[in-house]
């Protein structure tokens, strides 16, 4: 290969990353016109519509509060999905290991006779631990199966949400107390002591950080330095880009991908515990309380392409548009809509990229053939 042609290679590559900056930006607009479009299309007022977005998740301090609330799950699920995508075993059933992990956190914290504190962080421990058992049930199909990590994470999420539904209407488990001999009991438990409750940092209606942000925070910070900084973060990157080869080096890969899986599931276990123990439920295990949190976080390791960093202020933005979406009921638009908006943006995140990464690459290709 000649001098000039490697010069023209190495221009190629490097304006590839200002072209998928670009192509990401331009993406993010016509995006945004396109969901400005339909929501006119519905009936609705795209200003007005702005309006309340803005009013429900950043106006004062008190939006803020609820939005910085959605954004300590979707952070915790998003760190679990950058892990296990980092290791290639790609965990998609989130959403029922949410549900799992608060199960086993509201057992805890109904049934164990603890005060104080300690009580809150065994409910946060439990339910991580549920929710890694629950994702590593998958992980031991794969090593001893060889079932398809994608379709048993995925499924699982069904019998999660059936074992949970059981739990809560089965008197001996988790069903609410009923009051008297012929009263009633909903499907759903009894509400978390208060010492089983995540403390919060500031008082309504100023600003209020809740102990689980902060959790989901060191955990992201602590998951980059181990994927970037550590031996172990090495070989899980290893197996992602080439399991043969990691198999090579000595890497066990259904051993490493399975413990990568479970870490995973226990991230989303912890984030169902943030779900049960803060403000944003009744802080009663109820089968949807989940929300779509599993789904949502998901997207948000996919937007910030499994940088567990990025995925903190991706995470932010998601919990914009959840604690914005409420109000956007008030000036005529279809709370589907919200779900519409964050599709066209996780598509116009991810999509760009990819695009000028192929293309670039094929240019590599026939330039390095001519």
């Amino acid at each position: 290969m000649s001098l000039a042609l490697d010069t023209r290679i190495v221009a190629r590559l490097n304006v590839g990353g200002w072209r998928s900056t670009a192509a990401t930006v331009a993406a993010v607009a016509a995006g945004l016109g396109l969901s400005a479009a339909l929501i006119a299309a519905t009936g609705g007022s795209p200003t007005a519509s702005v309006q309340a977005l803005y009013q429900g998740s950043m106006a004062d301090q008190t939006a803020w509060t609820s939005t910085l609330l959605y954004a300590a799950p979707l952070l915790f699920v998003a760190v679990g999905a950058c892990v296990s995508a980092r290791s290639g075993f790609f965990n998609i059933g989130q959403e029922g290991q949410v549900l799992i992990g608060a199960m086993v956190g509201a057992w805890v914290g109904l049934r164990l006779a603890v005060t104080g504190p300690v009580l809150a962080l065994l409910v946060m421990v439990a339910a991580a631990l549920g929710g890694g058992a629950w994702a590593g049930l998958s992980a031991l199909m794969y090593r001893l199966r060889g079932v398809n990590v994608v379709v048993s994470t995925l499924l699982m999420t069904f019998l999660a949400q059936q074992v949970v539904s059981y739990a809560v209407n089965t008197s001996w488990l988790l069903q609410e107390t009923r009051l008297g001999a012929a009263g009633s009991a909903a499907s759903q438990s009894n509400p978390l002591p208060a010492s089983a409750k995540l403390g919060s940092f500031g008082e309504y209606p100023n600003l209020q950080v809740n102990a689980g942000l902060l959790a989901a925070v060191a955990v992201t910070v602590l998951t980059a330095i181990v994927l970037t900084r550590t031996t172990w973060g090495f070989r899980l990157k290893m197996l992602g880009l080439n399991p043969v080869t990691a198999k090579h080096a000595g890497v066990r890969v259904a051993t490493l991908g399975g413990v990568a899986l479970a870490v995973s599931g226990a991230l989303a276990g912890a984030a169902g515990a943030v779900l049960l123990a803060s403000p944003l439920s009744t802080n009663r295990l109820q089968p949807g309380l989940s929300n779509n949190i599993g789904w949502d976080g998901l997207l948000v390791a996919l937007v910030a392409r499994n940088r567990p960093l990025v995925a903190i202020p991706v995470a932010l933005l998601f919990g914009v548009l959840r604690s914005g979406g409420s109000f956007l009921a008030a000036t005529g638009v279809p709370p589907f809509l919200v779900d519409v908006v964050k599709s066209l943006l996780v598509l116009a995140f991810v999509a760009p990229p990819v695009i000028v990464d192929t293309l670039r690459r094929r240019a590599s290709a026939s330039g390095g053939t001519s």
